[in-house]
């Protein structure tokens, strides 16, 4: 499919940036007034923020009635080095096309608030009705291997299914859904990480026992639920790539198997499958925990190749450069590009640029796969004029 749009007419104030050449390209002017569309979400993310804050402040006010609030702000400051190596993790799967902070917070609070107080609320309900005192799981085991798994994947799935009804333009593939996914984790994690440290604090009878689940649960799992979460974001994600969002249940069913199955395994490993933790740990959770990075990273060059083979269009059309195309869709053309800009005082404009491809890169793929909306092809002639006023900005007095 043809790019219909064309450059408007040559102005010798705005090149085609080619920073290998350190000169400008062929003469591409700013374009027409106006700019990418404006969000008709804003004001939806700023309400589901606010609401998601005003429950976590309630589940922070449910744990100082528990643990006293002098215990769990220490306790938080010790679940935030689990957390900070999960937000390091995503910000590493995030690098190459980095998500909006705002819906980030939003999958990060209502992890560590709604899904923390929806699983405890659902919880008691889901072993009421579901709990046999005569099968053959004693009730802290079918609390760990059937409700947990199941409640709380349910609770943070939903986050991420909000997250893919608000903003469509942010969460159009897998990577996208692995971000997702994993923030929401990352927030859950982090409460319960709480609830688990000062549960072990709180018990007179076992000396140490603070230091072991911090060590277990902080620095030898801190991505589990990152990991769990992350499936139902990726299925999600195959979701929209496919261009199939009105069959959303089912890919959501299809993502929360997985997520549920691992959440179970490492409810359940010890001690159903494994005699101790450490063969567990190394049999089970490292060589999944290296298959998922090796997955994530072969997924990330994939997304690289999709963004070159989309940016080529335009550039065909007139829009970009090889030079550019180059600049936006290869590790090497961004490390280049970074220190050009650098170099002259510009690093913000050239990220601003690089972002204007990248959302101009997912939109093409949307119109090419046929599943675009009028939405879509209007907010891909308001990003090309953009892109060019962008670079205009960049080059302005060189």
């Amino acid at each position: 499919m043809r790019v219909t749009s064309q450059p408007p007419q040559s102005s010798p104030n705005s090149a085609p940036l080619d920073p290998w050449t350190g000169g400008p390209g062929p003469a591409s002017p700013p374009g027409r007034p106006g700019g990418a569309p404006a969000s008709r979400t804003g004001g939806i993310v700023t309400l589901a923020l606010v609401a998601c804050t005003a429950v976590l402040l309630g589940v922070a006010w449910f744990l100082s009635g528990v643990f006293g609030s002098g215990t769990v702000l220490w306790l938080g400051a010790l679940a935030m080095v689990p957390l900070a190596l999960c937000l390091l993790g995503l910000r590493w799967v995030d690098r190459w096309d980095p998500e909006p902070r705002a819906l980030l917070a939003l999958g990060l609070l209502w992890g560590a608030g709604v899904s923390v107080a929806g699983s405890l609320l659902v919880g008691d309900v889901f072993m009421e009705l579901f709990f046999d005192p005569a099968g053959g799981l004693e009730m802290d085991l079918f609390g760990a291997v059937v409700q947990a798994p199941i409640v709380e994947e349910l609770a943070k799935g939903v986050g991420v299914l909000l997250v893919f009804w608000i903003n469509r333009a942010h969460f159009d593939g897998p990577i996208d859904g692995i971000v997702y996914g994993g923030i929401v984790g990352a927030g859950f994690a982090f409460t319960e990480n709480i609830l688990y440290f000062g549960s072990s604090y709180a018990d007179p009878g076992a000396p140490g026992e603070l230091a072991t689940v911090f060590v277990l649960r902080g620095l030898f799992s801190p991505f589990a639920h990152v990991m769990f979460t992350a499936w139902t974001g990726f299925a999600l994600g195959l979701c929209a790539a496919a261009g199939r969002r009105g069959r959303w249940p089912i890919y959501l069913g299809l993502g929360l198997v997985p997520a549920i199955v691992g959440h179970f395994l490492w409810n359940g490993g010890v001690g159903i499958f494994f005699a101790d933790f450490l063969s567990f740990y190394f049999l089970l959770q490292v060589p999944l925990f290296i298959a998922a990075v090796i997955a994530v990273i072969l997924l990330q060059r994939g997304e690289r190749r999709l963004a070159e083979q989309r940016l080529a269009d335009y550039r065909g059309a007139g829009w970009f450069t090889d030079a550019e195309v180059a600049m936006f869709a290869t590790r090497a053309g961004r490390r280049r590009a970074r220190r050009w800009a650098a170099g002259i005082g510009r690093g913000r404009q050239m990220k601003q640029f690089t972002s204007t491809a990248m959302n101009l890169a997912a939109v093409r793929q949307r119109i090419v796969a046929g599943h675009a909306s009028g939405a879509d092809v209007a907010r891909e002639t308001a990003l090309l004029h953009q892109s060019h006023r962008q670079r205009a900005q960049l080059l302005a007095g060189l």
